[in-house]
C-alpha cells in the first residue's frame, strides 16, 4: 500500500508536506482557525467562552466561523504551497450519493446505540421532542452547523493527513496517526476521569472506522456525512453530550438523561455515548464489516506521476 493515493492520482507539480511538519500543522491550522473564527464572536457578545453556559447560538456561531475558518486555512495550504486540488484530499465525484448514503449510516449507527443504552436502562425521559418551530429553528441551524465541523474534521484528519502519509508510509500507518491525533484533539474536553479516557478510546476507534469507510470509498463526502450525522443527532435529536459538551437546545425526537443509577461504562457519563461500552461493540461492529468486505481493494490508485522525473521533482 506504500506509494499510493488515497483519492486521486498524483499529478506533475503536486507537493506533498512532510509527515511530521503535517502532524504539528494540523494542530496549527486547527487552533488557528478556532482563534480567528471565534474571538469577533467573544467580543462582539455572540459566544459566551464559559463551554457550560454556551447557547445554540453561540454554538452554532463556533461550528460555522471557527471550524469554516480553519477549513479554509487547511485548502489554502493545500491549494498554494502543496499545489493540490479539491479531489487530492477527498473531495471529489458523487457528493450527493456518498454523502447522503453516509449522512444516513450515521443516523443508523447512534440510533442503534442509543437503542440499546435505552433498553439496558441506561436512559430515562426528561421531556418530549418538539417540532415547534422555535425548536426546528435552532436545530436547522446546529444540522448546517455540524456538518460543516464534521466535514472539517474529516478534511483534516482523513482527508489531508491520512493521505499525506498513506502516499509515502502506507495505509496502515496512516490509520493509526490519523485515528491517534483525533483522539487526542478531544483531550480536552473534559477533565480528566474515567469517562475521558474510555471517551478517547472510543474517538480513536471512530478514527480507524472512518478511516477504513473513506480508504474504501475513494473520497470523502460519505465520512463527512456519517460524521455530521452522528453530531447531530446527538445534540439535536436527544440532547446528549458530544464528546462531553452540551448543547443547550430542545431535541426535535426525545430528551434523555442518564438514569440515576446507570453505571457510567454504559452511558459514558460526563461525556456522553461516545464513552459507552456499548458504542465501542458497535464501532468494532463496523470496523470488522468493512475489513471483512474488502476495504482495501479499491485501494489502487497509483500515486506517482506518469513521468519519474516528474516525480522526483514533486517530492
Amino acid at each position: 500500500m506504500t506509494g499510493r493515493e488515497i483519492y486521486a492520482p498524483r499529478q506533475v507539480g503536486h507537493r506533498r508536506t512532510w509527515t511530521v511538519a503535517a502532524i504539528m500543522l494540523l494542530i496549527v491550522f486547527m487552533i488557528g482557525g478556532q482563534v480567528i473564527g471565534t474571538i469577533p464572536g467573544i467580543l462582539l457578545g455572540w459566544v459566551n467562552p464559559d463551554p457550560a453556559d454556551m447557547s445554540w447560538t453561540g454554538m452554532a456561531y463556533i461550528l460555522f466561523a471557527g471550524f469554516g475558518a480553519a477549513a479554509i486555512i487547511l485548502l489554502l495550504w493545500t491549494g498554494f504551497f502543496e499545489r493540490r486540488g479539491l479531489a487530492s484530499v477527498g473531495f471529489n465525484a458523487g457528493f450527493a450519493v456518498r454523502f447522503g448514503r453516509g449522512y444516513g449510516l450515521g443516523l443508523g449507527f447512534l440510533a442503534c446505540v442509543i437503542a440499546v443504552i435505552w433498553l439496558l436502562g441506561g436512559y430515562q425521559i426528561e421531556a418530549s421532542g418538539s417540532l415547534a418551530i422555535a425548536s426546528l429553528i435552532p436545530v436547522t441551524w446546529l444540522l448546517a452547523g455540524f456538518i460543516i465541523q464534521g466535514s472539517t474534521e474529516e478534511l483534516f484528519f482523513r482527508g489531508w493527513l491520512m493521505g499525506l502519509i498513506a502516499s509515502r508510509h502506507g495505509i496502515w500507518l496512516a490509520i493509526l496517526i490519523n485515528s491517534a491525533m483525533f483522539g487526542l484533539v478531544h483531550a480536552g474536553n473534559i477533565a480528566w476521569s474515567q469517562e475521558l479516557i474510555f471517551g478517547l478510546a472510543n474517538i480513536v476507534l471512530v478514527g480507524v472506522f472512518l478511516s477504513l469507510y473513506a480508504a474504501k470509498e475513494g473520497s470523502l463526502w460519505g465520512v463527512c456525512g456519517w460524521h455530521a450525522a452522528w453530531n447531530w443527532l446527538l445534540a439535536s435529536g436527544f440532547g446528549l453530550p458530544v464528546s462531553g459538551q452540551n448543547v443547550l437546545v430542545t431535541p426535535v425526537i426525545v430528551d434523555l438523561a442518564d438514569t440515576p443509577d446507570a453505571a457510567w461504562w454504559l452511558t459514558g457519563g460526563v461525556f456522553g455515548p461516545e464513552a459507552s461500552v456499548v458504542t465501542s461493540l458497535v464501532l468494532v461492529a463496523g470496523v470488522a464489516a468493512l475489513l471483512m468486505r474488502g476495504t482495501f481493494a479499491s485501494f489502487a490508485v497509483e500515486a506517482r506521476p506518469v513521468a519519474a522525473a516528474a516525480a522526483t521533482a514533486a517530492n
